[in-house]
Order: structure tokens, then C-alpha cells, then sequence
């Protein structure tokens, strides 16, 4: 600790982890302090209280002072449209181009249409190619293009920072397919590193996370695709010291900060450890991060601005080389120049006004950071080492054991987004059934040139967490009439104001409608409410305590008035209180821990959308 630092702390009391543990307690009252613990998805338990190091070690790729590569997208179908928005990026802040073709596996169904010398350049028509380094992910064609961006650089007597986005495995895994057998797909790949300077094969993230996949699987599928690739270039004729430099990492920067910054730092630690065991001096890896495509809701996505800045904070924080923030509007479509845009803005802003880069790795010593770090990399490695007693991560994927692997944590993913567990904001969260869609570019999509068809594995199928509410969202919108719920305010606006407010999210999240007012002075003006709102259905929110006096005549007096289905916000008291609020007529109770997906389902059914 500086002198600086010690003089700023020591202005402060010292307080001990007890300190700390003591006040936390008295403010849980009857919580029990364990309450606060969480676990990952990875078993990795989450304490609320840690210890930070009096000598941080930084991890982080990239060195202080030193601003990451602002990545803009570019996936527009037509060369000359393309070209377009290319100049609008690299004038609007941009410092390096993301090329996605259409047969990327990335392309999310667009994509450039790139076949030939002319439209390449049509493409950069106007870029300063030995000032912009570009990355070439093209799928399968992605060093035929890598050559014609070369080529027109050399007619222009330039040079070009290129970085190969070449993954045969990653593009095996998404698709399920691969037009060669996958050790000549890799080989032709590594023979590349021959012809062509930078990075010529590259371990990508993007599928293993899109797909489900936790942080630890995500890192384990990282190492070992590096590591085939490392070997691949060793037997191509590459010096391993040389070989280590044309491999890179593609990594997932996703709305959890914390565990964004660990993984990308865990990464470093591992890329470390395989180079030793290479006997080599350790180089950090160069990480590019995209931000994750998973947490890109279609419903509400202004609220893709707050996902994607928390995402490029952590990996500005976690050290990462360069950054593709996807715009807001992925989601819906080919997202259009405001859009673009926007997720610019949010690195240019991250860089100039708040100089997140001029530190290196800020998160080193943080209690938190450092211990998920470590825990993360000792289960990544241990995942690595299974891949590769299986015989490496080919072998894992035609086996199909990292499929199972990564769809079992999919699929708890799935169950805790379905029971709230874990939130979407703007869709399971404070949904707005009042939403008007954003613009996005209207391009026919590309069709992509296809390919005879040598090997097929298990395709690792990418979803996004909001699907399954987004699908009931969609469910509700084309029953024509947006199907309501009334909500029934007994007692004062204090005492159901909390349940109301939580019903209306509930109900809202699946597309319908909650009804509500500040509560009525009697049953028959309720009643009256009621079926002046137009809802078939109803739901009774307040207190317990006013529950043990008003709800059961609530409950009868709207069965009698035709509310069906009928629910009432929270868990019963106790046995007889259940038992009474049932025989008056309430048929569901909702309340935190219920399977939301499944309710709302069951609802529409029963109003009939």
C-alpha cells in the first residue's frame, strides 16, 4: 500500500471482518446472516463479506494507460451499405472493424456478402487499412477473405493488422457441422499462419456461452480448443513461442460485472499455466470481448443499454485488447446507425470521460475478485483436464459429453429465470406491456454459400435468457385483446401496495395486463371495479394481517361476480388460513419461489390466448 493510500485509510477507524459480520447481522434482525450467500452455477459460493489483499497482483492482458480497441460490427448485407456505416464507425469513434461474414456462425442470419476483390473493395472503400486493425470472422471462409483484404492493402502498398477468427471446433460445435473433417479443417487453418501475419486461429467463447454454458465451462472450452490449435501450429511447423502468439481468445463479457472480470482474469491465469507446461515464459493473452448475445432481450431493449455498459465496463476492468459491444437492437434485427451508434458511445464514454483504462486490472485485491478468480481457474482446469483424458476437445464434442455437460447447466439456468431466481430487467423484471419496438434496418438476409457436409456432432443451440417469457409475450399479443388481470386492493394502499406491485410484474411479464387502482372502501365497489376492467381473471393483494379479516368475502364476492381464474398474492399463513381462502374461491396462490413460466402459461391457456 502507498504511502498516499495509507494516509487516506488510516483517516478511518480500523474495522475487523467481525465488525462487519456483527453490523450486517443487526441489520438482518431475524434473517439468518448465511441468507446472504449465493451460489453460481459453477457450486462456487458467493460470501457477502471478504477480505482484500494488502498486495495486489494484477492480472490484467492489457497494461495501463493503454485504451482498448473500440470494435464496431460490421454485418450489413451489400458492400456499398456496409461501406456506409463503416466510415459513420470509424468517424464516429470507432478504432477497429469487426468484420462478420455471412457464413459466420456469428452472423445471427446477416452478415457481409463478401466473394470477391471488388467487394472488398467496395467494403473499405475510404479506410486507412494500416490504421485500423480488423478482425476476419468469416466462418470457414475466413482466410479467403483475410487474403483479399491483404491483397488490396498490398496494392495500396500498406500494411494490415489482421486477426483471424478462425475456429473449426467453435464452428463444429455451433452448426453441428463441418464441410472437412475436423483435424484437415484445423490443419488448413494453421497452414494459414504461413502466409498471413497475426492471429490465424482463434478459441471463441461466443458458442459454449451462447448455448448455456457457466464461466467455468466456458474457460475450460476456451483452454482446450487453444490447446488443439497450439498443437495444430507446432505440427504446421511453428516454434511454440511462436505459436502462442498466433492463438487467440474470444471471450463473453456478459450483465454480471463481478463474474465477468474474475473469468476474464482467470483466463490469463490459465493460458499461463498451459505455456508453462509447454516450457515457456508465460505471455498474457490477447482477449478480445464481445459482449453476450444470451442476455439480449427483444422485449424492452432500451434495457440492452444498461446489460451491454455493465458488460464493457467488466471487460475495459478485466484487461480485454479489444470490444464488440453488440448494439441494443440485436435482438430484433440488423440494428440500424443509431443503434451502432449507441454501442460505440458506450465505450467512447467508458474511455474518455471515465478513463477506465488507465489503471491496470483496478479489481486486483478486491477480496471478492481475486478469490472467484482463483476458484474459477482451479475448476476451468480442472474441466480442461477432463477434455483432455478424453482425448481433447474434439474428442469431447464427438462423444457429446461436453454437450450434456454445458445443456445440464442450461438447463438450471433456465429453471432459476423461470422461478425469478435469476432476473431479466424489462422482461421477467418491471415489464412495460405499453412498449413500442425500436427501428432496425429492413435488409433482406443474406444466403449464406453452404457446403457438402463430412462431420456432424450435437450443434450447441444458442438461446437468449428471455426467451421463454418472450414467447409468452408473444402468445398475449396475438390474442388479439391483451388479456387482463384485475388486481383486487384490499385495506389501506400500504398494506397491499408491496404484493400489488409484485402481482402486476408477475402477470405483466407474461403479456397481461394488470388492472389496478388504490383500493376500494367496499366489496361491492370492488366488485364493480372489477367488472368495469374487462378481466376475466383477478387477483387479491394486500397483507396477511388484513387477509385474515377481508380476504376470504373478497374472494367470495369475486368467484360470484365471475373471476376465473382467480389467485391471491402470497403464501398462506398457515394450514386452516389455505384451506379457507380455497373454499372461498381462490384457486392459485402466487408468491416468490413459484414457477412463473409455468403459471403464466397455465393463465393463458385459461383466458384463452
Amino acid at each position: 500500500m502507498t504511502s498516499e493510500a495509507k494516509r487516506f485509510t488510516g483517516s478511518f477507524a480500523p474495522r475487523s471482518r467481525e465488525d462487519w459480520v456483527g453490523a450486517a447481522t443487526k441489520a438482518l434482525k431475524t434473517v439468518p446472516f448465511d441468507r446472504l450467500k449465493t451460489t453460481t452455477l459453477d457450486g462456487i459460493v458467493i460470501e457477502p463479506i471478504y477480505d482484500g489483499s494488502e498486495a495486489p497482483v494484477a492480472l490484467g492482458s492489457r497494461p495501463a494507460g493503454r485504451a482498448w480497441t473500440v470494435m464496431a460490427r460490421c454485418d450489413i448485407p451489400g458492400n456499398k451499405t456496409a461501406n456506409a456505416q463503416i466510415l459513420e464507425d470509424l468517424e464516429g469513434g470507432a478504432s477497429g472493424l469487426d468484420l462478420v461474414g455471412a457464413e459466420s456462425p456469428n452472423a445471427a442470419g446477416f452478415g457481409l456478402t463478401i466473394s470477391c476483390e471488388g467487394c472488398v473493395t467496395n467494403l473499405l472503400a475510404g479506410v486507412h487499412l494500416d490504421l485500423i486493425p480488423i478482425r476476419v470472422d468469416g466462418g470457414r471462409r475466413t482466410a479467403e477473405i483475410a487474403g483479399l483484404i491483404a491483397g488490396l492493402a498490398a496494392k495500396q502498398g500498406k500494411s494490415v493488422d489482421l486477426a483471424l477468427i478462425q475456429d473449426p471446433i467453435g464452428e463444429l460445435a455451433a452448426t453441428g457441422k463441418l464441410a472437412a473433417k475436423a483435424e484437415d479443417a484445423i490443419a488448413a487453418a494453421a497452414a494459414t499462419a504461413s502466409t498471413l501475419a497475426g492471429t490465424v486461429l482463434e478459441a471463441d467463447g461466443r458458442v459454449w456461452h451462447g448455448a448455456g454454458a457457466s464461466e467455468a465451462q466456458e474457460l475450460a472450452g476456451l483452454i482446450a480448443t487453444a490447446t488443439t490449435y497450439l498443437r495444430a501450429l507446432e505440427a504446421a511447423g511453428l516454434d511454440l513461442g511462436v505459436a502462442v502468439e498466433r492463438v487467440g481468445f474470444t471471450a463473453v463479457a456478459d450483465q454480471n460485472q463481478f463474474r465477468t472480470i474474475a473469468k476474464l482474469r482467470a483466463l490469463t491465469l490459465l493460458w499461463a499455466r498451459v505455456q508453462e507446461a509447454c516450457g515457456l515464459a508465460a505471455k498474457p493473452p490477447r482477449i478480445h470481448a464481445e459482449t453476450a448475445r444470451r442476455m439480449m432481450a427483444k422485449r424492452d431493449p432500451n434495457t440492452n443499454m444498461l446489460r451491454t455498459t455493465v458488460a464493457t465496463f467488466a471487460a475495459g476492468v478485466a484487461g480485454a485488447a479489444s470490444v464488440t459491444v453488440l448494439p441494443y437492437t440485436a435482438a430484433i434485427g440488423l440494428p440500424d446507425a443509431f443503434a451502432r451508434r449507441v454501442a460505440r458511445n458506450t465505450q467512447s464514454i467508458l474511455i474518455e470521460e471515465s478513463n477506465l483504462h488507465r489503471v491496470a486490472d483496478p479489481a486486483a485485491g478486491s477480496g471478492l475478485v481475486d478469490t472467484e478468480t482463483r476458484t474459477l481457474a482451479e475448476l476451468a482446469w480442472d474441466l480442461f483436464r477432463s477434455i483432455e483424458a478424453e482425448g481433447g476437445m474434439l474428442a469431447a464434442l464427438r462423444s457429446g459429453t461436453f454437450h450434456a455437460a454445458v445443456t445440464a447447466t442450461a438447463k438450471k439456468r433456465i429453471e432459476a429465470i423461470a422461478k425469478r431466481r435469476e432476473p431479466v430487467t424489462g422482461v421477467s423484471e418491471f415489464p412495460n406491456v405499453a412498449e413500442t419496438a425500436p427501428a432496425v434496418m429492413s435488409i433482406d438476409r443474406p444466403k449464406a454459400r453452404t457446403a457438402e457436409t463430412v462431420e456432424h456432432v450435437a450443434a450447441f443451440v444458442p438461446h437468449a435468457l428471455a426467451d421463454a417469457y418472450e414467447s409468452l409475450r408473444d402468445r398475449a399479443d396475438a390474442a388479439g385483446i391483451r388479456p387482463k388481470i384485475f388486481l383486487a386492493n384490499l385495506g389501506r394502499i400500504a398494506a397491499f401496495t408491496a404484493r400489488a406491485t409484485w402481482a402486476k410484474n408477475f402477470f405483466e411479464a407474461g403479456g397481461i395486463e394488470a388492472v389496478t387502482n388504490d383500493g376500494f372502501a367496499s366489496l361491492d365497489e370492488m366488485v364493480a371495479a372489477f367488472a368495469a376492467s374487462g378481466a376475466r381473471a383477478a387477483i387479491i393483494c394486500s397483507s396477511d394481517a388484513v387477509y385474515a379479516e377481508q380476504a376470504v368475502d373478497a374472494a367470495v364476492a369475486l368467484k360470484r361476480a365471475g373471476a376465473s381464474p382467480l389467485f391471491l398474492a402470497g403464501k398462506p399463513v398457515d394450514a386452516d388460513a389455505r384451506a379457507a381462502q380455497i373454499a372461498a374461491g381462490v384457486e392459485t396462490f402466487v408468491h416468490v419461489g413459484v414457477d412463473v413460466v409455468a403459471t403464466l402459461a397455465e393463465t393463458l391457456d385459461r383466458l384463452g390466448a
